[in-house]
């Protein structure tokens, strides 16, 4: 992803944050694949840091609503998967700074 409205995808997807780990789930490296496709429409594939998650339910629809934030943004679908399963080696250096983990 790298135009405009990918760019703004980003953003929208760093205001959802996992609720047990300070860091949003960008920077957590929860989203494995956001495709916008030619009628801007966006496909989300994503995980999440364990399955017994306590939010297994309600994170995928707050991804959504956040991407359906953006303007431009037609129609949003997430789909959670769990292979290749979560590790912190997906978390950015961001991530790892915030988390006291460089």
């Amino acid at each position: 992803m790298t135009n405009e409205i990918d760019q703004k995808i980003i953003n929208a997807l760093k205001t959802v944050f996992d609720p047990e780990i300070p860091v949003d789930i960008y920077e957590l490296g929860l989203i494995y694949k956001c495709e916008v496709t030619p009628d801007n429409n966006v496909l989300i594939d994503m995980t999440l840091t364990s399955p017994n998650c306590p939010v297994a339910e309600e994170l995928p629809i707050n991804v959504s609503n956040a991407v359906k934030s953006v303007n431009e943004v037609n129609d949003v679908k997430v789909d959670l998967v769990w292979d290749p399963p979560w590790d912190m080696s997906r978390m950015s250096d961001v991530a790892r700074l915030e988390l006291d983990m460089m």
